[in-house]
């Protein structure tokens, strides 16, 4: 019997720990994939490829810091279904890459100031959901903009690679369409194209209406910056038109219906946030998006065709 039962109970061990394993991961893929508001681990997945594609440590970095803010929320008793949906996973996840992108990713004192951000993130997510939470309002990527933008002012001086650009420089068709798939990758902090590439495939995952929205918010904030006068390399860079992304995701299909409607309102607020990102100089980040995307869902409260049902007919 007692031969029996031992080797009856060695599976079931064995078999807890990879079933642990594996929904541990998921969750982090499932984290990463929530920088869009998707919580599929197929999206995370591509999400990771397009980290790594840009470089070793910025993968590392971003799958360190969603396992990271997964776990320390774990530990810390954040209720199941957060973490089942990876909701304490994003932040962090930009928050990692953020510091590779910030102060390089093979320094061990990077990785400590990782670590660190990390758990901020956790913190302060908690309490931006509680003071959000009172207004009916998501915190969003206002945690990692937090942290992002605490390091960035912490961070020691030291020479900078100054880009000179020429404003008068016409925008040409090759210059646009790069800076179309690079405006996916900067989500994530990274101007290579090939990057948004992997992220829009990571949008595509979820369906076609849902890469269409990013689409229509990625163009409406590049033509918006083009119009103001950006220079056509930043432009190429794709730093003008990330925020419109997130913007019009989140005003399309993720806090409000996806709706013949909504789409319009989603793409003047990704137009808002492409005007107002100039305010905030080298420490962008996110912040155009949370700001604008706070201010259209609490005025949309006002506008009852924005909030029916019956607007998401698209």
């Amino acid at each position: 019997m007692a031969q029996m039962a031992g080797t009856s109970i060695a599976p079931e061990i064995g078999h807890g720990w990879a079933a642990d394993c594996r929904q541990f991961g998921l969750r982090v893929l499932r984290g990463m994939g929530q920088v869009t508001f998707l919580p599929r681990a197929l999206t995370g997945l591509l999400f990771s490829a397009a980290l790594f594609a840009a470089g070793w440590s910025y993968g590392l970095y971003g799958i360190g810091g969603a396992a990271l803010g997964t776990a320390g929320a774990w530990l810390l008793g954040v209720e199941k279904e957060r973490l089942a949906q990876g909701m304490e996973g994003f932040n962090s996840c930009l928050v990692g890459v953020s510091c590779a992108v910030l102060l390089g990713g093979t320094r061990v004192s990077t990785m400590l100031v990782a670590l660190l951000g990390c758990g901020a993130a956790t913190v302060v997510t908690a309490a931006a959901g509680r003071a959000f939470g009172t207004w009916g309002l998501p915190a969003l990527t206002l945690p990692f903009c937090a942290v992002a933008s605490a390091i960035t002012l912490a961070r020691p001086a030291g020479p900078t690679a100054r880009q000179v650009t020429d404003a008068t420089a016409a925008l040409q068709l090759g210059d646009a369409a790069r800076g179309f798939l690079a405006g996916f990758g900067q989500i994530f902090l990274l101007p290579q194209w090939y990057v948004g590439a992997l992220v829009l495939a990571g949008l595509l995952v979820a369906g076609v209406r849902v890469a269409g929205v990013a689409c229509l918010g990625n163009a409406a904030a590049m033509a918006t910056a083009w119009a103001l006068g950006m220079p056509a390399a930043r432009l190429a860079d794709g730093i003008a038109g990330y925020n419109g992304v997130l913007v019009a995701l989140a005003l399309c299909g993720v806090f409000l219906p996806a709706g013949r409607r909504t789409l319009p309102y989603a793409l003047a607020g990704a137009v808002v946030a492409a005007a107002v990102a100039p305010a905030f100089g080298a420490t962008t980040f996110t912040w155009p998006f949370v700001l604008t995307t706070l201010v259209f869902l609490a005025a949309a409260r006002s506008f009852p065709r924005l909030t029916a049902s019956a607007a998401g007919d698209l």
